[in-house]
C-alpha cells in the first residue's frame, strides 16, 4: 500500500495553492467544499478565483512563490504549468515535513486527490496512487450508477439515532445486528420514496422492539477461486455473517471479501491436511447457530457437488436451525471454461460425468466401464493423489491410451496452470510437473480443442504453461 487512505477534516485549516489557472481551480473547488481556509499565490488568476475572493472564500496573493508562504500551512498544492516552480514548492514543503501535492507529478506527491463519490455524509474515495487517474475516474463513474441517492439521508438518519442505540444495546455485536435489521427494513424503503418522517418513525419503532436473537447457517458456494465468479448473494451473506467457517479451497482473494470483524474458523479439507473431521464441523455449525450467530459456511466450488453441504444440513435440521443454500460455480465448469475446454461439444462429447477421486473407506469402487465410454467428458475432482490408479483403471476398462487429458491447477486464479497430454501420460505428468492441489482432471476428446479455444491470459507456446490474469481494459 503506497499511500494510507485518510479522511482529513479541513474546516478552517490553512491550505496554500501555488497557481491560478484551470488546474489550480479544480483543486481549489474541492478544498473549499471541504471547508479549507484557502490562500492562492499566482501572478494571474482565473475569474472564479476573483469571485471567491470577493465572497471571502479565498485569499489571493498576487506574485510568485516564496518558501515563507508555507509558514503555518497544513497542506500545499503545486499547480502551475512551470516544472521548476512546482519542484521548488515540493522541495520547500518537504524540507518543512509538510504534505504536498504536485499536480500530474506523482513522485512529488506526499498526498494525492482521489476520485470522490459524494453522498454526504457517506463519502467514497477511489485512487490508483496517481498511476492511472483515468481508470480511477471510470471506476468512480461505474460506482456512481450503483449507489442510490438516498444513502446520504439514510446515514444522517441513523447518525441521529446512534447514541440511543448505544444506550440500549450493550456490545458492538448487538448494535451491529440491530443496524443490519434497520438496513433490511422499511426504513430504507421510506427514504427511497422520499418520506423521511415515516422513515424516522419506523426506525424509532424498531428500536422499541426486542426480537429474539436467532442463529442461522448459510451454506455458500465460493466458486473455484476467482472472486469475480462469486454470486451477489454469496457476497452479501459473507458481509453479514458473524462467523465464517471456511475450507482451504476458498482462495485468499475471496476471504479478503469477508467482513473485517467477522470471526473466521478454518476447518481444512484439502489433500493430506484435514484439520477438522466432517462430524466435528457439523457440530460446530450447530453450536455456533445455537449461540445466536449468523454463520456463513463457505465452501470452494458448489456446496452440493462434492462439497458435503447435504451432510451439514442433515445435522442442522434435527436442531431446528434455519438455513439456506447459495449455489456456487463448481470447479468443473469454472476451471474448464478458464482453460478453454468445453465440457460438451457436438463433435466430441455428448455427455459429461463428474466424479471424485476420493471415495469413502471400504466404499464401492467407481463404475470404471461407465467412466471409460468414448465421446464423453470425464471430470475428476481430487484425483491427483490417485492419478496412477485412475490411469490404470481407465485403460483397463477400455479407454484409449491416446485420449486427450488436461490437468488444471489453481483453476480460474491468477496462478492457473494447465498441463495437457494423453491418458497414457497421466501419472508421469503429475510427477514430472509436480502438480499440487487444488487440481482438476479433465479427460476426453474435448481437450483437443484447448489450444484453439484458450482465452485466459497469454496464448501458450508449449503444452505446459502459466496463465496470468487478463489485463483490465
Amino acid at each position: 500500500m503506497q499511500y494510507l487512505p485518510l479522511f482529513v477534516k479541513l474546516t478552517d485549516k490553512p491550505v496554500l495553492i501555488v497557481g491560478g489557472g484551470s488546474v489550480a481551480l479544480r483543486k481549489a473547488g474541492t478544498l473549499l467544499s471541504a471547508g479549507a481556509k484557502l490562500s492562492v499565490v499566482s501572478p494571474d488568476f482565473a475569474p472564479e478565483f476573483l469571485a471567491w475572493q470577493a465572497d471571502g472564500k479565498a485569499e489571493l496573493l498576487a506574485g510568485y512563490f516564496e518558501p515563507q508562504l508555507l509558514d503555518g500551512k497544513l497542506l500545499v498544492i503545486a499547480a502551475t504549468d512551470n516544472d521548476a516552480v512546482n519542484a521548488a514548492v515540493y522541495e520547500a514543503a518537504t524540507a518543512r515535513n509538510m504534505l504536498v501535492n504536485t499536480v500530474d507529478d506523482q513522485p512529488k506527491c506526499g498526498f494525492i486527490f482521489p476520485s470522490i463519490i459524494d453522498r454526504s455524509p457517506i463519502l467514497i474515495a477511489i485512487s490508483s496512487f496517481g498511476t492511472a487517474p483515468v481508470l480511477a475516474r471510470r471506476l468512480r463513474e461505474k460506482l456512481e450508477t450503483l449507489l442510490p441517492q438516498h444513502l446520504g439521508p439514510l446515514a444522517e438518519l441513523v447518525g441521529r439515532f446512534r447514541d440511543k442505540v448505544k444506550a440500549k444495546f450493550q456490545g458492538f455485536a448487538a448494535r451491529r445486528q440491530f443496524w443490519e435489521r434497520v438496513f433490511d427494513s422499511e426504513v430504507v424503503r421510506e427514504l427511497e420514496a422520499n418520506r423521511p418522517d415515516a422513515a424516522e418513525q419506523r426506525l424509532a419503532d424498531l428500536l422499541e422492539t426486542q426480537p429474539a436473537r436467532e442463529g442461522e447457517v448459510w451454506i455458500v458456494g465460493a466458486g473455484p477461486g476467482d472472486p469475480e465468479l462469486l454470486t451477489l448473494k454469496a457476497l452479501q451473506l459473507m458481509q453479514q455473517a458473524d462467523v465464517v467457517v471456511y475450507d482451504y479451497l476458498v482462495s485468499p482473494q475471496i476471504m479478503e471479501l469477508v467482513r473485517r470483524d467477522a470471526e473466521r474458523i478454518c476447518v481444512g479439507k484439502k489433500a493430506g491436511a484435514h484439520s477438522m473431521p466432517q462430524q466435528d464441523t457439523n457440530m460446530l455449525l450447530v453450536q455456533l447457530a445455537k449461540a445466536g450467530k449468523k454463520v456463513c459456511r463457505l465452501k470452494g466450488g458448489d456446496p452440493f457437488i462434492f462439497g458435503r453441504g447435504g451432510e451439514e444440513i442433515e445435522a442442522l435440521i434435527p436442531e431446528n436451525i434455519p438455513f439456506q443454500v447459495v449455489p456456487g460455480i463448481t470447479a468443473a465448469a469454472g476451471c474448464a471454461a478458464y482453460a478453454g475446454i468445453p465440457l460438451t461439444h457436438r463433435d466430441h462429447a455428448q455427455s459429461v460425468q463428474f466424479v471424485t477421486g476420493h471415495c469413502r473407506k471400504a466404499g464401492d469402487e467407481p463404475d470404471w466401464h461407465s467412466m471409460s465410454r468414448p465421446n464423453q467428458t470425464l471430470v475428476i475432482y481430487m484425483g491427483i493423489i490417485k492419478a496412477a490408479d485412475i490411469q490404470q483403471q481407465l485403460l483397463a476398462a477400455g479407454r484409449a491410451a491416446e485420449t486427450p487429458l488436461a490437468i488444471i491447477e489453481n483453476g480460474t486464479r491468477r496462478e492457473q496452470r494447465v498441463v495437457t497430454g494423453t491418458l497414457a501420460e497421466l501419472a508421469l505428468l503429475v510427477e514430472q510437473q509436480q502438480v499440487v492441489s487444488p487440481a482438476l482432471l479433465v479427460i476426453g476428446e474435448v481437450v483437443s480443442l484447448q489450444s484453439k479455444l484458450h482465452w485466459f491470459g497469454q496464448r501458450p507456446k508449449a503444452a505446459v504453461f502459466a496463465q496470468p490474469l487478463t489485463n483490465l481494459a
